[in-house]
């Protein structure tokens, strides 16, 4: 990765893209301390450092126990597309808008937009609640307006417009940049709430207190080992070889050659553990910020609560589930099997058609499984254990598990774009 960013900089065209997605990111970052005029973030810093807001405070790099613009971040639109993805499934017309080339993305993209605009309502309306329970909004910065509702809808609205910047700031960074501007948008966040987070551990340390010290020391190991394990399953695939048959037209030769299809073990990335944990978080998340006091929010907490045994194989059962959901949305054996007839292939030992379909079915069954028990075991496991080693709630809320997944995935991924570009500048030159 390093030597792929030093020959990124010494292109120009690579570099002046790492720059302006650097700059688009530093925009983002300065709006999470930019605060909301009407909010007191001193007042409400306490609220929203345990529980499912410390999880969103998390992703936001902090902007929400700031109080700050960019307070909801990104979080609407990564709904919107995930309510997208699953409605596309059962709608026939988003169907065939996947289908239409560009033309369909743009019409996709334009409905994303539609559905990030109310969701990024709802939150922001969420949110204030929240603030306004915990007292931190503040009626004395309006001059005469003095009344509750008036700062809370202007809260609001300054929420929503921030929601719908940082998604254009995101796609700003698609085009212009790198690429995968959404991605990078949260992989920022999180990386800021756990320097910020390593930073407070460290002053503890540096002011005497000696358990600080150990508690950080394992807490890194047992990062790193998480972080290596991630890496490992994320790379690993399961290639089935394919021969292609010599075909003569004319006085050319085609085929002739061995190829394989890249099955990867955890095709579907961090997907399952989101919807999983959205799922079962929603109603947890409303009685939250709604009524926090209510019976049912007691309830909840009590039984299907994080870390309750009920909520583990819940949050188990779900993964499984959506991993191969999003495994059937992803790979297709029989669109791979009949483009492989299609162009004169066959897999060793395999009769092409519905023997192939059927072969590549099993084989994606078989690691869907095995990529479901590893999603399940992160998203389980090392919290649980980082919770049992740190007092610190910020600490590990900084470092979840969906977190982690989404800084290792993104980090391999930005390091695949920087490399196609720097080869398909070497391409260009290689023409020229």
């Amino acid at each position: 990765m390093f030597e792929t960013l030093k020959n990124a900089f010494k292109n120009k065209d690579v570099r002046t893209k790492i720059l302006i997605t650097l700059a688009l990111l530093f925009i983002y970052r300065l709006g999470c301390w930019i605060p909301i005029p009407g909010i007191n973030p001193v007042a409400y810093a306490g609220n929203s450092a345990d529980g499912l807001l410390g999880l969103l405070n998390g992703i936001t790099g902090s902007a929400l126990q700031n109080g700050a613009l960019f307070a909801i971040g990104i979080t609407p639109y990564i709904n919107a597309s995930i309510i997208l993805q699953l409605l596309t499934v059962a709608v026939p017309r988003l169907q065939e808008y996947q289908k239409q080339g560009d033309d369909g993305k743009r019409k996709i993209t334009q409905i994303t937009r539609y559905i990030t605009i109310v969701l990024a309502l709802a939150q922001s309306i969420g949110v204030t609640v929240s603030y306004a329970r915990g007292g931190a909004l503040a009626t004395n910065v309006f001059g005469p307006m003095t009344q509750t509702w008036v700062v809370a809808m202007f809260v609001v609205v300054l929420m929503v417009m921030g929601s719908m910047l940082t998604m254009w700031l995101g796609e700003r960074i698609t085009d212009y940049g790198i690429g995968n501007g959404i991605s990078l948008l949260i992989f920022v966040g999180i990386i800021a709430s756990a320097g910020l987070a390593i930073i407070a551990k460290f002053q503890e340390a540096f002011g005497g207190d000696q358990m600080a010290i150990w508690e950080l020391i394992g807490f890194v190991i047992m990062v790193v080992a998480v972080f290596m394990l991630i890496v490992f399953v994320d790379s690993a695939e399961r290639r089935v070889p394919v021969q292609y048959a010599k075909q003569i037209k004319g006085r050319k030769q085609y085929g002739g050659q061995s190829t394989f299809i890249p099955v990867k073990l955890n095709a579907s990335g961090v997907m399952p553990i989101i919807f999983a944990t959205a799922l079962i978080t929603f109603p947890q998340m409303i009685a939250q910020l709604v009524a926090p006091n209510s019976g049912f929010y007691a309830w909840w907490m009590t039984w299907l609560g994080a870390g309750t045994w009920i909520y583990s194989i819940l949050v188990a059962l779900l993964i499984l589930f959506f991993s191969y959901f999003y495994a059937q949305i992803e790979f297709n054996p029989e669109d791979i099997s009949r483009n492989i007839q299609q162009y004169g292939g066959f897999i060793n030992g395999i009769r092409p058609g519905k023997p192939t379909t059927e072969y590549l079915s099993r084989i994606s069954k078989r690691l869907t499984l095995f990529g479901a028990i590893f999603l399940a075991f992160i998203a389980l496991v090392p919290s649980v254990v980082f919770a049992a080693v740190l007092d610190d709630a910020t600490l590990v809320n900084a470092f979840s598990a969906t977190g982690m997944l989404i800084v290792v995935s993104v980090a391999l991924e930005f390091n695949k774009q920087l490399q196609s570009q720097l080869m398909m500048k070497q391409y260009k030159g290689f023409l020229k």
